[in-house]
């Protein structure tokens, strides 16, 4: 499916570029990666097919996560890495685009073997990153562990301390606060710009929730702030569980402060849960994809209910569904704004490591909404000035910066 995602990106930043009368020399050149690292490294006597792609720097350097995951590809990876260069120039970051992985599955590996993955990945890279040329961060299956070995590593390898060079680090490490929950809170803020400009903002609104990890978790958190607007349904990989009267994620059968799973949720404990598939036809106000990419394909736009869909995850409407959803009048909040929250925050704590300070969570958080209060705005502005859609404007205001 990440062919189609690229494609999808592709299509995107051609329609816009086109809009904005641009010649095709300079279509080709924004599609074009600057750098392409592909390579394996060796473990236990089998090879993992491993990438790092550096996309676009011209607003400064490369930014992106490194995931761990079986599905990691060349397409994948270059999507994620356009992606990215947009969403730092549509929210403007003084930061380009970037991406990495390693096609594997951490589950199957030892914790061990998981440290020496990250520790070979990092000093393959380390010549090609740092605080002034690529800052990685953690993405699916990373985290900030993970990140603090490729931290160590790199600065071993090139003999010098660099705690900028990645993002995504623990606290005692020079990470910043704020950040796990900063994508989620990054969608709610989307969001509400997006109700307030449309008059919606103190209707009952009602949500339903596609994945329920760190993402879709924060989400829901920090939505608990606008009582009018109820999480009526939830999904994970497995299930949809859906609760019309609305769903408290802090009322768990846990004693933990970790996050919690559906089934773990005091208001589900009697409903017996769907199909994972079923989230998308759920009747609800406001759709939320905060899973994987291409959950919305050509096979199930028809299927939503919803009249507002927000992009959580990276690249999760395909072309195709979009224009199924544009011919229904369901409007797209589209990921290049409303996910990026966690490369804001990321941005914040390179800024904190280069001045060597450490910001409070009420500065982050403050720094963070008006960033993204004012790139939703100029998005829905210029959306409504050209009678364009919202992703249409997000792109344009992306391409004039990156042009």
């Amino acid at each position: 499916m990440s062919k189609a995602m690229l494609m999808t990106a592709q299509t995107n930043i051609r329609s816009a570029a086109k809009r904005l009368n641009y010649d095709e020399k300079v279509i080709e050149a924004l599609l074009e990666a600057e750098a392409e690292h592909i390579f394996e490294i060796e473990l236990n006597d089998k090879n993992y097919p491993a990438y790092r792609i550096q996309h676009n720097s011209k607003l400064g350097p490369y930014k992106g996560g490194i995931r761990f995951h079986p599905g990691v590809n060349i397409d994948e990876v270059r999507a994620l890495a356009t992606l990215m260069s947009f969403k730092t120039a549509a929210v403007g970051l003084p930061l380009g685009g970037g991406k990495g992985g390693i096609a594997v599955d951490p589950r199957e590996l030892s914790p061990e073997d998981v440290e020496t993955l990250a520790r070979r990945y990092a000093r393959h890279l380390a010549p090609h990153i740092g605080s002034g040329k690529d800052i990685p961060a953690p993405d699916v299956n990373t985290n900030a562990k993970i990140i603090d070995w490729m931290v160590d590593e790199y600065e071993k390898t090139v003999g010098k301390a660099d705690k900028g060079s990645f993002t995504g680090k623990s606290m005692v490490n020079g990470g910043s606060e704020g950040r796990p929950a900063a994508t989620g809170r990054g969608g709610v803020i989307t969001l509400v710009e997006y109700l307030k400009a449309r008059g919606l903002i103190d209707k009952p609104l009602t949500v339903a929730l596609q994945g329920f990890g760190n993402v879709g978790y924060y989400f829901a958190e920090v939505l608990k702030k606008y009582p009018n607007i109820k999480i009526v349904a939830v999904s994970n990989s497995k299930y949809t569980w859906v609760q019309p009267e609305g769903i408290d994620i802090k009322k768990t059968t846990m004693d933990t402060d970790a996050t919690p799973r559906p089934e773990q949720l005091t208001d589900l404990q009697t409903v017996t849960p769907a199909p994972a598939t079923d989230i998308i036809g759920v009747k609800a106000d406001i759709l939320v994809l905060a899973a994987l990419e291409d959950a919305l394909t050509e096979a199930n736009a028809g299927k939503v209910q919803a009249s507002i869909v927000v992009e959580l995850a990276n690249g999760p409407v395909t072309s195709a569904a979009e224009s199924i959803l544009e011919k229904k009048n369901i409007i797209t909040l589209p990921d290049i704004i409303a996910n990026a929250g966690g490369v804001i925050v990321s941005c914040l704590e390179w800024q904190q490591n280069l001045v060597s300070e450490s910001w409070t969570e009420e500065k982050v958080n403050k720094m963070l909404a008006e960033l993204l209060e004012k790139a939703a705005n100029g998005m829905i502005t210029r959306a409504d000035e050209a009678k364009i859609t919202l992703r249409q404007a997000a792109f344009e205001l992306a391409l004039e910066r990156l042009v």
